[in-house]
């Protein structure tokens, strides 16, 4: 039996979970999520609680029991809570700012960087800290990698975009005489 699967998920008050045409509807505080049920696993409600159940005992059906739990589990964290992720802006006159549903970083390019915000995703940014929140994990990890990828951190200096509990290995520049 899956570890991750068989746990049972705890529905926090305000949060609704219907299973209808092979889709789950996670309705909550903050909004409405839903997901494709794989054809090998069933979701249920219970007594103010989600479960995952498998049909088979072969090995697909074991991979998508825990998956899909997971992917419920974070369906009812993201309508009851939301996800955030924490990104830092280092580096002499790198600046980000947002606005309207444009986030815009000055890199040390020749030319600003404009990056659209998606529906479902706020960016507020304070100082060099930029914060990416949303209902939905998968899109706010996405949001926060697209905008690392325009400018990673390199290792001399430690400049560019990282992740807030990234840790950056530094390396040693040229030994002068």
């Amino acid at each position: 039996m899956s570890r991750i699967g068989k746990q049972p998920i705890p529905l926090p008050q305000g949060v609704e979970v219907r299973v209808e045409d092979g889709v789950v509807k996670v309705k909550g505080p903050k909004g409405e999520l839903q997901q494709a049920l794989v054809e090998r696993v069933e979701v249920e409600v219970e007594n103010g609680q989600v479960l995952v159940r498998r049909q088979g005992d072969d090995r697909r059906s074991r991979a998508f029991h825990g998956l899909m739990r997971s992917l419920v589990a974070n369906m009812v964290t993201g309508v009851s809570t939301g996800f955030s992720k924490v990104l830092e802006v280092n580096g002499v006159g790198y600046r980000a700012e947002v606005s309207g549903k444009t986030l815009n970083l000055n890199l040390g390019f020749a030319h600003p960087v404009h990056c659209p915000i998606p529906d479902g995703i706020s960016i507020a940014v304070e100082r060099e800290k930029i914060t990416v929140q949303g209902i939905d994990k998968q899109q706010v990890g996405a949001v926060a990698a697209i905008i690392r990828s325009y400018r990673p951190v390199e290792p001399y200096k430690g400049k560019g975009i990282k992740y807030a509990d990234e840790r950056v290995l530094r390396k040693a520049g040229k030994a002068g005489k």
